[in-house]
């Protein structure tokens, strides 16, 4: 057998081997000897690199290196569900369908509905054209080669002609408990759960850092079934599984809404014993033919429906309460837990807010605790499990002075919060340079919590201008344990693109207390300047919508201060910029959209609402908002606009269509 008959026979064996590993979970072969003819593979592709193969199973174990990824526009929107909540609202949903199909029983399909990230994968000729993110449902990230990293997507497949299946890549329970303990050996940050560590891993640059993460894929959605002649979507299902693709084994054909009901409560009660996470469950028409019937809104087909699970609850033992100090100097009691899995992630701590929290509850040192996810993402103290005392429990004391610099804590009078009012404790200022230099704000990459900490200790980064001048203590950076010249490198690079950030960037960056983003992005459009922002009075300030006499006086006070001052000059003499760039061009402070409160409710058959929204906000100064009151100046309504739109009317507010809209801000109306 020459070589070249050889790579063809080792191609075809390796991807059977994956199929029946990946997908049907059995092996033929041992891993040893999988690996061994991996191996064979890749040297025997390096001898002959005249027959390379973008579909060959070593091209698994990544390498590729993307400078950024292309955007690709979905040839079929990628919509998103909506969500159900209880039984209420999945009967509601059943009896629309009902009556806009006149049947008296609906055949439907439930699946789990997986805690990952949405993919599309085309294929053409039997390989893959290309595998691109969800994104915004009309244009996604093309991530091709990273999907190729994931050992149950097929890199061939028997059908030759053009199809494209949709799934979710996910992250299962056993991998990220594997990654977060190598991680925590490396002294680098946990990732926090399954789905954000899917996420994160199919969008990195470089392909082999996503094949190092495991990562696995269920397909739910053939995109074009009916070219192949199948009219239900469980013969979809069928039919991806024999070409190959990995499908959830838990799927089931539900004849009425009470088999949907009770598919449910079984999956709800088996959902910690699962592999992998999972949100609640995806419920859809299996008649394919139903769907135009049904139909679709501007962002959701209404021929399905996510069940979402309500916040999941677990028992664990409260060990202790710890105190911690934030940027501002708030010290904040946190609970020391028994490590509990609580959708989806471990969790070991939970933040107990203040001490009015904390009495308020009840709750005592020694105690066991419900614990929740708080919308699935923070974990949340929500009360003591009394009956579980036994004497040995302890009241829970507000500590009385700073933990790191043993200052005086105070209680503000109009707070529940107790702060330390030393502006040299070490912690504060740790914590005010993360801020600085997290994503939301100044966005310098590279710079995590426990490297900033560690700078500071090196007594290398003491206040925030002490950033731009790291490059000059690069010998004693470089000698720090795990540290390397690409590392430093690559924080001066992110430090040098930081100083770009548009002024509500560093407005946000610098914490003066009460300007969040919002407060900060509204602040930056209003006077363009750091400069004029620093000569603004109180009275100045609340005259802007939304900026109300705390955050006012918070602002004047902030800039009277003699060191911040300092600070802003250094940061100046770095080079930052200091001006608000609007990349639309100048606002209109003439249309009749500026200064006003808008509402943006339903779907627009022109651009996404996110999109509307920047527009708004960017082009126009208005302010959005999700809710209507009597404050609000217009509401734009869509297609099916809802209850926002009955409320507007209700209050009396101006309501604009589609093409009013368009009209307002000099775009091309609707044909």
């Amino acid at each position: 057998m020459t070589d070249i008959e050889r790579i063809y026979e080792l191609r075809k064996l390796l991807d059977r081997y994956n199929y029946e590993y990946y997908v049907l979970n059995a092996s033929t072969v041992s891993d040893a000897e999988f690996d061994r003819l991996m191996q064979e593979l890749m040297l025997l592709e390096k001898a002959h690199p005249e027959i390379d193969s973008s579909s060959s199973p070593t091209k698994r174990v990544g390498g590729a290196v993307q400078e950024q990824f292309e955007k690709i526009t979905h040839k079929r929107l990628m919509l998103s569900l909506a969500n159900a909540f209880n039984e209420d609202d999945l009967r509601d949903f059943d009896q629309k369908i009902k009556e806009a199909v006149n049947l008296s029983k609906i055949q439907y399909v439930c699946e789990l509905k997986i805690d990952g990230l949405a993919m599309a994968v085309e294929y053409n000729a039997g390989k893959i054209n290309y595998g691109a993110t969800r994104g915004d449902g009309t244009t996604g990230e093309v991530v091709t080669d990273n999907v190729k990293t994931i050992s149950v997507i097929p890199l061939n497949v028997e059908e030759k002609r053009v199809f494209e299946v949709r799934g979710e890549v996910y992250m299962s329970k056993k991998v990220l408990e594997d990654l977060n303990k190598k991680r925590e050996e490396k002294g680098e940050t946990l990732l926090a759960n399954a789905r954000n560590a899917a996420a994160g891993s199919i969008r990195q640059l470089n392909s082999a850092i996503t094949a190092s993460r495991r990562l696995d894929n269920f397909m739910y959605y053939l995109v074009n079934a009916s070219d192949f002649g199948l009219h239900y979507h469980h013969e979809a299902m069928e039919w991806m599984k024999k070409e190959g693709f990995c499908v959830n084994p838990h799927y089931r054909i539900c004849n009425g809404i009470d088999e949907v009901l009770n598919y449910i409560q079984e999956y709800t009660e088996k959902r910690p014993s699962l592999g992998y996470d999972i949100d609640g469950i995806v419920i859809k028409v299996d008649d394919m033919s139903l769907y135009d019937v049904i139909g679709y809104t501007a962002k959701t087909p209404k021929w399905a429906i996510a069940y979402k699970f309500p916040p999941e609850e677990v028992v664990t033992k409260l060990k202790d309460i710890i105190f911690t100090v934030g940027r501002t100097g708030k010290i904040t009691p946190n609970a020391v837990l028994e490590p509990v899995r609580v959708a989806g992630s471990l969790v070991q701590r939970a933040t107990l807010h203040n001490e009015d929290f904390v009495l308020d509850k009840g709750i005592m040192i020694g105690d066991y605790v419900v614990l929740r996810k708080a919308g699935d993402v923070i974990p949340e103290v929500v009360k003591p499990v009394i009956e579980r005392r036994n004497g040995t429990e302890r009241p829970f004391v507000m500590a009385k002075v700073c933990p790191i610099c043993g200052s005086e804590l105070v209680r503000s009078g109009d707070e529940a919060a107790h702060y330390c009012h030393n502006d040299n404790c070490a912690k504060r200022n740790i914590e005010k340079i993360i801020h600085f230099a997290s994503r939301n704000a100044m966005n310098i990459d590279g710079l995590g919590d426990k490297i900033i900490e560690n700078f500071y200790n090196l007594g290398v980064l003491k206040t925030i201008p002490d950033l731009y001048n790291l490059k000059d203590y690069e010998e004693q950076i470089v000698a720090l344990d795990g540290f390397g010249h690409k590392s430093f490198n690559h924080i001066l690079s992110s430090l040098e693109k930081s100083k770009d950030n548009s002024l509500e960037k560093l407005l946000f960056g610098l914490g003066i207390k009460e300007v969040g983003e919002k407060g900060a992005k509204i602040l930056a459009k209003h006077y363009g300047s750091l400069e004029a922002l620093n000569n603004a009075s109180e009275d100045d300030l609340m005259r802007i919508k939304d900026i109300g006499p705390i955050a006012a006086k918070h602002i004047v006070e902030y800039f009277k201060d003699e060191e911040n001052q300092n600070n802003i000059f250094y940061l100046k003499m770095a080079g930052l910029n200091f001006d608000y760039i609007n990349s639309a061009g100048s606002i209109d402070r003439e249309h009749p959209f500026y200064d006003k409160t808008i509402v943006l409710t339903g779907g627009l058959d022109s651009m996404s609402r996110n999109e509307a929204q920047k527009i708004l906000e960017d082009e126009f100064g208005a302010h959005c908002s999700s809710s209507v009151s009597k404050k609000t100046d217009y509401v734009i309504a869509g297609t099916d606009a809802g209850s926002k739109l009955d409320k507007a009317i209700k209050l009396g507010v101006k309501v604009l269509n589609e093409e009013e809209f368009l009209t307002l801000i000099n775009r091309n109306a609707l044909d």
